[in-house]
């Protein structure tokens, strides 16, 4: 069992208010669900539509074919209608002229209005496919008064039966398996990973498709104990951060592209004052505005040496949701152990998609602070920020946790004291100090995923959100061919990048194919930068909206198989 229905029409229209409500309706019931956005920038109009595939087993991917269409508008019928499968349907109001045998109308209109709004059509639609996938009504109906308790509840159940009388239904569904799963998205997942690693304060400018992280974190502000600021640009969003961290509290920042380029001057300021920090990028096609809704994965390049002079920093892409929130909370605990900014990548296809994945495991989280609690220091021994210790760390105190002792940051070169200097050999102790954590940070980077055969003759790399779609396809083009020596590495923890399973698997793999959503290759130059290893093929897209799992199906086939 797989079905993907699509349903689209104009900004405005209510699409996104059906889409929810079918989705979460999906959800009650137990069934895998994998919803994918594809919005304009604008208010009011345009096109933009909302894909809800559900199923009896996981989904990792959104896909291109279709079994329903519900169109709103009749740009939508021009535009999927040629993307149905031979056996789907498009349904529409019976005010849109029918274009094809595949296409049934409804009075969903007319049924809104006699239920006693005329906006309720939403309601209507969501009645019609609930019977047309003979979904019990039971449950929805409590759900849509609650939902719509100040906005003509009860025209809006009569439009939902109205649009349940409407068909006899099409598909018997079996029984959803779930019964204790999230419906998530990538940045809700983001915002409670780091609720559950104990942030108190966050501070950002709203940026698609990075605002939805400060929007949920806001929402669940007061029973968590958060302050979420929301400043009046990057810069101040940054700044506040790192100052709160100085203080001794956990705080985290996020942003998209442009508002990251603006946020480099300050990430330096972290690296040289060894202050930890949580960045959060969610990344958009750039450069300067570019495509504000849309998806790529071009900040890689970017972020491995944004800020003037060097730094160490760690960066992790974040693969789906469910990782987002254990990442975001081991973040923190990097961040907080080697006392450098951690760069979480997401982008706008993992931030916006909605999937079911299990309950969080909240005792898989651990919060090591790794502050000092020596209480030695003295007027004859006084605390050292930037001391030069054996482990190559130096001891973090919170400033005012022990009387006479004061904690000096400078953005300046300092001494161990953190007085400004302008001393040769305190400079070189002090870089040699810092990018020397590059090499302990090594240990902690995790392998990237092994998707496919445990040693193939083919061997793609990729990193982020292409995760579910590459495996998708990866595991249709085996089952078409089980001769097919087929494998992937999908990475995650990209800085420092981890080689061990990569230059294992690259000793007998005849070729290497990269898949990225760039122009210019940017893992393939990283890892060619680390490794030495070329990638011989490279799978590219830059329009702005993620790979299918046909799409890299369909491009092996032509570049490679």
């Amino acid at each position: 069992m797989d079905y993907n229905v699509l349903i689209g029409g104009s900004a405005g229209q209510g699409m996104d208010t059906l889409a929810s409500l079918f989705q979460r309706s999906l959800h009650r019931h137990g069934y895998h669900v994998f919803v994918h956005k594809d919005y304009m920038s604008r208010v009011r109009g345009g096109h933009n539509f909302i894909q809800i595939r559900f199923s009896d087993v996981p989904l990792v991917s959104h896909r291109d074919q279709l079994d329903l269409v519900v169109a709103l508008d009749e740009t939508t019928v021009k535009e999927h209608l040629p993307r149905l499968q031979e056996n789907g349907f498009l349904l529409a109001d019976e005010e849109i002229k029918n274009q094809s045998d595949q296409m049934i109308s409804f009075p969903i209109n007319k049924s809104a209005k006699e239920a006693g709004n005329a906006k309720t059509y939403t309601s209507v639609f969501l009645g019609l496919l609930l019977k047309w996938y003979g979904l019990p009504f039971e449950q929805t109906e409590a759900f849509l008064l609650e939902t719509f308790h100040d906005k003509s509840p009860e025209a809006n159940v009569k439009a939902f039966q109205a649009g349940a009388a409407l068909t006899k239904g099409k598909v018997e569904l079996p029984s959803g398996p779930l019964s204790d799963h999230l419906l998530i998205d990538g940045n809700q997942a983001i915002a409670l990973g780091a609720i559950a690693a104990g942030v108190t304060f966050y501070s950002a400018y709203p940026m698609t498709p990075s605002t939805s992280i400060m929007n949920t974190l806001a929402a669940h502000q007061v029973e968590a104990g958060i302050v979420v600021e929301q400043a009046e640009d990057e810069l101040a969003a940054i700044n506040m951060a790192i100052g709160a961290n100085y203080a001794g509290i956990r705080a985290m920042t996020g942003t998209s592209g442009g508002g990251f380029s603006l946020m480099t001057e300050a990430l330096g300021l972290a690296g040289i004052t060894e202050t930890p920090l949580v960045v959060a990028n969610v990344q958009r096609p750039g450069p300067a505005t570019g495509f504000p809704t849309r998806t790529e994965q071009s900040d890689l390049s970017f972020i491995l040496t944004a800020s003037h002079g060097e730094i160490p920093r760690i960066v992790i892409s974040l693969r789906n949701p469910e990782e987002s929130f254990y990442q975001t909370a081991r973040a923190f605990n990097l961040s907080e152990k080697y006392q450098v900014p951690v760069i979480l990548l997401s982008d706008q296809y993992l931030a916006d998609y909605t999937v079911t994945v299990p309950v969080f495991d909240v005792s898989r989280i651990t919060i090591d602070r790794h502050l000092s609690d020596d209480s030695s220091y003295s007027e004859e021994h006084p605390y050292q920020r930037y001391a030069l210790t054996d482990n190559g760390l130096s001891p973090r105190l919170v400033p005012g946790k022990f009387p006479g002792q004061v904690v000096l940051a400078d953005s300046d070169e300092h001494d161990e004291d953190g007085h400004i200097t302008e001393s040769a050999e305190v400079r070189i102790n002090m870089m040699k100090k810092r990018m020397g954590k590059l090499e302990m940070i090594k240990d902690e980077m995790q392998e990237p995923w092994h998707i496919g055969d445990a040693h193939p003759d083919i061997l793609i790399v990729a990193w982020g959100s292409i995760a579910g779609p590459l495996e998708e396809a990866i595991n249709r083009l085996r089952e078409e061919d089980e001769t097919r020596s087929l494998g992937a590495l999908v990475f995650g923890d990209l800085w420092p990048l981890p080689t061990n399973q990569l230059t294992s698997l690259a000793e007998k793999a005849k070729i290497i194919v990269n898949i990225e959503q760039n122009f210019t290759g940017q893992l393939a130059k990283l890892i060619r930068q680390e490794t030495g290893l070329h990638c011989s093929k490279n799978i590219l897209k830059y329009d702005g909206r993620q790979m299918t799992p046909e799409f890299i199906v369909e491009l092996l086939k032509q570049e490679v198989l």
